[in-house]
C-alpha cells in the first residue's frame, strides 16, 4: 500500500464508523466509486475538486447533479453571504423569503404557489400529500424506469428495500413503464377511483417522444414546437389524468434548469398540475419546491376558515436565506447567461466525442452513451470474459488514474472545450483498457470491488 493509498482507506474507515453509509447520500458511498476514487473531499472550483491532499480532479458528479453554473460560483456565493449577514433564518417570512417565492412563481408558466422545503424528497412526498388530499384517494402511481423518488416509506416501501417500513406502507404505490400508456391505464382500470396522481420524471435517458418522432433534440427546438408534439407520452399521462380525476405530477428534480429555465414541463409542452425542483435550481445550495395549482396548493394554507387543514411542509430551515439568495443569484445568471444552451452543447459533444473514442479504442461492441445532451448516461455490455458491472468499474478506474472522476455525466456551465478535449483524451485510454479486460477479463487490471446498484435489498 503507498503513502496516497493510506488517507483514502482512513477516510473511509472514519466516514463509515460514524455516518451509516459513509456519507449522507447513499450515491455518495464507498461502493460508488472505484477504489482509486479520492474517498473524501476538501473542495470544488467550476468543474474541479481536490482531495485534502491537494490532488485535483475533473469532475462529471457535480455533486449529484445540484451543481449546474460551476463550484464555488462567485456570484451565487457572495448572494448566499449577504443573507448570512442578514440573520440567514429569522422569527417570520422574510423578503428573501418573499422574493424567491415570487420570482418562481413568475417563471414557471403553471405554478401559482411555491412551498420550499432542504431536499427533493420532502418536496415529492408533499405533492404526494397534496395530490391524496385533493381527490381523496390512496395510490400514486410512479414509473418502474426511474429508480428515486422520495426516502419517505410510500416510495421506498415499493422497492426491494423494505426492512423497517409498516406493512401497510407497501401496497400504495404502483408501477407502470414510462412511454406505455396502456400499462398506466391499466392501472386506472384495476383501481378505478383510487388513484390520486401519477408522479414522474418527464425524461430521464429515455424521453416521451422516442417511439413516435426521429427529430433530435436541442436547447433550440423543444418538443413544443414540434408536429408530433400532441402524442408525446407526458401528453398521453396528462390527458389520462384529467380524465381519470388523478393529479399529474412531474419531478423536475434532475430536469428543472437543465432542459429549459422554466423546466422540462415547458420544454415538451405540457402542464402539470403540480411539480417539483431541487438539486440545480441554487447551485447546490439546499433548496426544493413543490409548486402548482392555486387551487390544489392552497389546501396547505391556513385560509379560508373553517377548511380542513392539510399539515403540508413545515419545516424551520425551509426558508433559510442563504438557500433561497442562492436561488435568486442562480437564476438571474441563467437569464444573463447563455447556461441552458452551453448544457445542452457541451453535452451534444461530449456524447459525440465519447462514441467516437469507443469505436477507435475497438470498445464499440461494449460501451454506449444513452439520452439525449442534457440527460446522458454511460453504460456497458457483458462480454464473455468481463461482467457490465465490471466494465464499468474499471473504467471509473481508469479515468480517476487520470484525474477524471466520471461516476455519471453531469454538465455544468464551468465545462469547457479544454476539459472536453481532456476528458475524451482520458475516456480513449481508459476504453483501450476496457475492450483488453472484455476480451480476457478483469484479473489483474481491476483494482478492487465492482460498483453496487444503490438500490438493492443486502449489502
Amino acid at each position: 500500500m503507498n503513502a496516497r493509498e493510506l488517507p483514502r482507506n482512513e477516510y473511509t474507515r472514519r466516514l463509515e464508523g460514524v455516518i451509516p453509509g459513509g456519507a449522507h447520500t447513499y450515491s455518495r458511498g464507498s461502493d460508488q466509486f472505484p477504489s482509486n476514487a479520492p474517498a473524501i473531499l476538501a473542495r470544488g472550483q467550476g468543474a474541479h475538486i481536490w482531495d485534502p491532499e491537494g490532488n485535483k480532479f475533473l469532475d462529471y458528479g457535480m455533486s449529484l447533479r445540484a451543481v449546474t453554473l460551476g463550484y464555488a460560483n462567485r456570484r451565487v456565493n457572495a448572494a448566499a453571504i449577504k443573507q448570512i449577514e442578514f440573520g440567514n433564518n429569522l422569527t417570520r417570512a422574510s423578503l428573501i423569503e418573499l422574493e424567491a417565492a415570487e420570482l418562481l412563481v413568475d417563471l414557471i408558466p403553471y405554478a401559482d404557489m411555491v412551498k420550499f422545503a432542504k431536499n427533493g424528497s420532502n418536496a415529492t412526498t408533499a405533492a404526494v400529500k397534496l395530490a391524496r388530499a385533493f381527490t381523496g384517494r390512496d395510490y400514486v402511481c410512479v414509473p418502474r424506469e426511474q429508480p428515486f423518488f422520495s426516502f419517505d416509506d410510500w416510495f421506498i416501501g415499493a422497492t426491494e428495500i423494505q426492512r423497517g417500513i409498516p406493512e401497510l406502507m407497501l401496497s400504495h404505490t404502483l408501477y407502470f413503464d414510462y412511454g406505455d400508456e396502456q400499462s398506466l391505464q391499466a392501472l386506472f382500470a384495476q383501481y378505478p377511483g383510487q388513484i390520486a396522481g401519477v408522479l414522474l420524471e418527464p425524461a430521464t435517458t429515455l424521453v416521451p417522444c422516442e417511439t413516435k418522432c426521429s427529430r433530435e433534440l436541442s436547447a433550440e427546438s423543444g418538443c413544443n414546437s414540434c408536429l408530433h408534439h400532441s402524442g408525446n407520452f407526458l401528453k398521453l399521462v396528462q390527458e389520462i389524468c384529467q380524465h381519470e380525476g388523478a393529479l399529474f405530477i412531474l419531478d423536475e428534480m434532475i430536469t428543472g434548469f437543465r432542459w429549459h429555465l422554466q423546466g422540462a414541463a415547458t420544454y415538451f409542452g405540457v402542464t402539470p398540475d403540480l411539480a417539483t425542483f431541487g438539486k440545480g435550481m441554487a447551485n447546490g445550495f439546499s433548496v426544493a419546491a413543490v409548486c402548482g395549482r392555486r387551487e390544489v396548493m392552497d389546501l396547505g394554507s391556513i385560509t379560508p376558515a373553517g377548511l380542513e387543514r392539510t399539515f403540508l411542509l413545515s419545516s424551520t430551515h425551509g426558508g433559510e436565506m442563504s438557500s433561497l439568495g442562492a436561488f435568486v443569484e442562480t437564476v438571474a445568471i441563467y437569464k444573463e447567461e447563455n447556461v441552458i444552451g452551453h448544457l445542452w452543447k457541451y453535452g451534444k459533444e461530449l456524447r459525440d466525442g465519447l462514441i467516437s473514442a469507443a469505436t477507435e479504442a475497438g470498445a464499440s461492441n461494449i460501451f454506449a452513451v444513452s439520452g439525449p445532451p442534457v440527460g446522458l448516461s454511460y453504460g456497458f455490455t457483458d462480454s464473455p470474459k468481463a461482467s457490465a458491472a465490471e466494465l464499468r468499474t474499471l473504467f471509473a478506474q481508469e479515468m480517476v488514474s487520470q484525474g477524471i472522476l466520471m461516476p455519471w455525466l453531469s454538465v455544468s456551465f464551468s465545462h469547457d472545450e479544454a476539459t472536453l478535449k481532456r476528458t475524451l483524451d482520458a475516456a480513449f485510454e481508459a476504453l483501450i483498457t476496457c475492450a483488453k479486460a472484455a476480451d480476457v477479463g478483469p484479473e489483474g487490471i481491476l483494482n478492487g470491488p465492482t460498483l453496487k446498484p444503490v438500490f438493492r435489498k443486502y449489502n
